[in-house]
């Protein structure tokens, strides 16, 4: 597997479930233990699967990342779907626009190592988290 860039479109259930099996194997490879790479496909499959279901159509974009000595991972979900009215509102646990139990991105902020979010209403949402090694 060649582990500088990969990209997924997410549109359906099954591209969620591929995203996520590739991510695995792309942490194994990069040489992520069994912990540290759950937590990224963790989080992978919840932002996919926030894709799916606010969006309807998005891409998911997994590439290694390098700081000095230190290298990682780096996962970017990106959409142009109705966006997130209020992000500070989104980020506190518990709140969901959908019924869920609203851990979904505040979850994914306290598993990685970085969390960058950006939305705007009507334009779309992306989210870019990074694992370190």
């Amino acid at each position: 597997m060649k582990l500088s860039e990969t990209r997924f479109t997410i549109q359906y259930e099954m591209d969620v479930a591929h995203a996520v099996l590739q991510t695995g194997t792309f942490c194994a490879a990069l040489g992520f233990d069994k912990s540290r790479s759950q937590m990224v496909v963790t989080a992978v499959s919840e932002l996919a699967r926030n894709i799916v279901k606010f969006a309807s159509l998005g891409e998911l974009v997994l590439r290694t990342v390098t700081r000095g000595v230190s290298k990682g991972v780096e996962a970017v979900a990106d959409d142009q779907g109705p966006g997130i009215e209020d992000l500070e509102q989104a980020m506190q646990d518990h709140f969901s626009s959908s019924g869920t139990l609203g851990l979904g991105l505040p979850g994914v902020k306290r598993i990685m190592d970085e969390f960058e979010i950006e939305s705007e209403p009507g334009r779309g949402t992306r989210v870019t988290i990074r694992k370190w090694l």
